[in-house]
């Protein structure tokens, strides 16, 4: 009944850990059996370890959080030799997401994933090219398809580009990116949002702005996903703000042939559970017989 398949990788269910939000999934395996999703994406990995930000990293919001992390990783080397063995014995697929500070960086991480167990790589291309003066990968659409077009070459893998939603043009930036090689497309990143301090008289974060995510953002990312949907021709994967089994249902309502659940497992460590506990209750009280009816019947 909840069965999915994208770029020819089976899925259990269409339920995923989004990135960033469920380590390297045996954290969340202390609450449930997180066997039971239909896959996870790792945390952000970079090439080289990384420490992070200094400073406050998270900070609550009305219906949210921001976060400014900085994407601390313990680089590929480490994820491959020591995360990613574990990560097999949890039972589901494996997405690698990777991010990088240049289009070389991307490469040589991609290039050590070859030839490893995962399942699928998630492309995080919201990461600041460091040689262009920080603007990120994903907010011109020539630059999202020069990098996607190379690291396609190398992977051995499917790709998933994963777009930030700060991009100029949506639409066009997620057909740049089907138009360089990319398999599937997931959807949205965090918005990029500012919090001050007024006793202070200072910013919160130390990088001035930082990420907004929660269900703050599901209305917007629920149109974002529906818009790109109906440009492209690759599958969507759709996160934002989705907190509920419904939802998820919404989500792939308006296109998405999968959803990924981040904020709501800080909140609620069994909202993974839950969420594919209540598509499914939908699914038969609504007489589906398959999930794939309702993708994009919106």
């Amino acid at each position: 009944m909840l069965k999915v398949n994208i770029n020819g990788v089976e899925f259990k269910n269409p339920v995923i850990a989004a990135s960033g939000t469920f380590g390297f999934g045996a954290e969340y395996n202390n609450f449930y059996d997180v066997g039971i999703l239909g896959g996870i994406s790792s945390k952000g990995l970079t090439l080289n370890p990384k420490d992070g930000n200094e400073g406050i990293r998270v900070y609550e919001t009305p219906s949210g959080m921001m976060n400014s992390v900085g994407l601390q990783n313990p680089g590929v080397d480490r994820f491959i030799n020591e995360e990613l063995p574990k990560m097999k014995e949890l039972g589901t697929n494996i997405i690698a997401n990777v991010g990088g500070g240049c289009i070389e960086d991307y490469e040589e991480a991609i290039e050590k994933l070859k030839g490893t167990d995962i399942d699928m790589i998630e492309l995080n291309i919201s990461c600041p090219n460091v040689k262009s003066g920080g603007m990120a990968f994903g907010i011109k659409s020539n630059v999202a398809y020069e990098v996607v077009s190379k690291i396609k070459k190398i992977s051995d893998k499917p790709l998933m580009v994963k777009l930030s939603p700060n991009a100029e043009d949506i639409v066009k930036m997620a057909i740049s990116c089907e138009e360089a090689g990319a398999d599937s497309i997931s959807l949205i990143n965090t918005l990029k949002g500012f919090a001050i301090d007024p006793y202070k008289r200072k910013p919160i974060f130390n990088n001035m702005y930082a990420g907004l995510s929660g269900p703050a953002v599901k209305p917007i990312a629920l149109r974002m996903v529906h818009e790109v949907s109906k440009a492209v021709n690759i599958p969507v994967i759709g996160l934002g703000g989705i907190s509920t089994g419904i939802d998820a249902i919404e989500f792939m309502m308006a296109g998405a042939s999968a959803i990924q659940i981040g904020t709501i497992n800080f909140i609620n460590p069994m909202a993974g559970k839950e969420i594919i506990e209540e598509i499914k209750k939908f699914c038969i009280e609504q007489g589906i017989k398959n999930i794939k009816e309702i993708i994009g019947c919106i």
